[in-house]
């Protein structure tokens, strides 16, 4: 029945004039990898007939004597090209001997989802896709293309948003087109930075789908000259980019979303199930560790403040800490119910990762039955340290350096993913931060070079 399945749909790619195909899996940092293969190899290429040195790439955990992983296409999340109708792309994982590759991040997450299954959950996720269009200037730095986008408060602003339109526009019909459902986008706060929303899937889906929508992005800048970069703060004066995650749980048979539950009917008055509740607290039990993986740069931490060098608060969330529609928590339940969303993602964080870890620490506190307290209201950028302290309420981590002991430190981390994907996530961003400290900045030359 396979194999019947696997030849009508190369048979029908072939028809609509496919001369490629490409099985796309991710590496540590969830950047896309992969071999072309003509359409007449289809088969082959669909049975994971394409192997690959692992130890080219990064954090796949491979020696230089080790053998070949194989790239296994997902034939259900088939898209053609939009703007290259002749190739095929497919989401993939790895396989090692034929069987799953654990140092893999998509498979990872297949195996958390199976988890979940288990349990008699399933698991909806929507991501918010910011990012930033901007030009490299002739001495490499990122300039705004579109002079006139220049407001301190740019947020909303139509006149700005309809200045980029063209490329708005392509993203936003492609979108439809693959059948996402876009439902609004905007000019988002920072100059020349936009946001693309649209409807929820369940959780592999949806990070199938981010990690393209990264990809087609930069390709429809790149048409026009520019640069999609998803580099979480490419402006210290600006706010930065996140990749917000919406979640809840539902019920594989019935579908019914099992996070909701009427305002009215809920004491804390914020319409969500105490499945929900649970959920949040396995999520702020690990807090810290999963920042690592959802803010996954150096640069990161650099959109993860109060407000840095902006002249309003950051709108980021700093602190381990849940809410109802108040954006200075790390968590937030929405004005709606019947959901949360981690806030700390940012846009270069690899989903799968993120997904993995986050379901499985909500999963812990359904387990476990943890409850996360009261919802906090106010402005929590405005409360002092001891004020902070008599609430129960920690700071996430300061900088990558903080967020990867912690992630190494819980011993969580290496349960849900194995020892070998932990690592490799551990030893390349161990590396990513040290490099960073061997690098001279334009500050340091500004402030140290004549000072003494």
């Amino acid at each position: 029945m396979k194999e019947d399945k696997v030849r009508e749909l190369g048979a029908s790619l072939k028809e609509r004039g496919v001369k490629y195909c490409i099985g796309a899996y991710v590496d540590i940092h969830g950047v896309p990898k992969g071999k072309v293969v003509p359409i007449d190899h289809f088969e082959h290429f669909a049975g994971g007939s394409e192997l690959y040195t692992g130890y080219a790439l990064d954090g796949l955990g491979q020696s230089p004597n080790d053998d070949e992983i194989a790239s296994l296409p997902d034939l259900d999340g088939c898209v053609v090209l939009p703007w290259n109708p002749e190739i095929a792309w497919f989401p993939a994982d790895n396989t090692f001997h034929g069987e799953p590759y654990e140092i893999n991040t998509r498979v990872a997450l297949k195996k958390q989802l199976a988890k979940a299954a288990e349990m008699g959950f399933g698991m909806n996720l929507g991501i918010e896709c910011e990012l930033f269009v901007v030009r490299r200037g002739e001495d490499g730095r990122l300039e705004i293309p579109n002079d006139d986008d220049n407001l301190v408060k740019s947020c909303y602003d139509v006149k700005r948003f309809m200045d980029r339109y063209t490329w708005l526009d392509r993203m936003a019909t492609t979108i439809n087109e693959l059948g996402w459902d876009l439902y609004s986008f905007d000019h988002e706060d920072a100059n020349s930075q936009f946001e693309f929303d649209f409807r929820h899937a369940d959780a592999l889906t949806m990070c199938d789908r981010y990690i393209f929508f990264r990809m087609m992005a930069k390709h429809y800048a790149a048409e026009e000259g520019l640069l999609a970069t998803f580099m979480p703060k490419p402006f210290a004066d600006k706010t930065g980019s996140g990749a917000h995650f919406n979640m809840s749980l539902y019920d594989p048979e019935s579908g019914a979303n099992l996070f909701a539950r009427p305002a009215a009917e809920d004491p804390r008055g914020l319409g969500l199930s105490e499945l929900g509740y649970q959920f949040i607290a396995g999520i702020l039990r690990h807090g810290p560790a999963l920042c690592a993986a959802f803010a996954p740069t150096v640069n990161s931490y650099k959109r993860l403040v109060r407000r840095g060098l902006m002249a309003y608060y950051s709108w980021a969330p700093v602190f381990n800490s849940f809410g109802r529609n108040n954006r200075t928590n790390s968590v937030r339940v929405p004005m709606a119910g019947g959901r949360c969303e981690s806030r700390n993602a940012d846009a270069s964080c690899n989903p799968y990762l993120a997904a993995t870890l986050v379901l499985a620490a909500g999963l812990e506190g359904i387990r476990e039955g943890l409850d996360p307290g009261e919802a906090q209201e106010d402005n929590l950028y405005e409360l002092t340290p001891d004020q902070l302290a008599a609430r129960g309420i920690a700071e996430l981590p300061r900088t990558l350096d903080e967020a990867v002991h912690a992630f190494a430190g819980d011993p969580f981390v290496e349960e849900v993913l194995g020892k070998g994907l932990r690592d490799e996530f551990v030893t390349y961003k161990s590396e990513e931060w040290r490099q960073y400290h061997q690098r001279v900045s334009q500050w340091e030359i500004d402030h140290y070079a004549r000072l003494y």
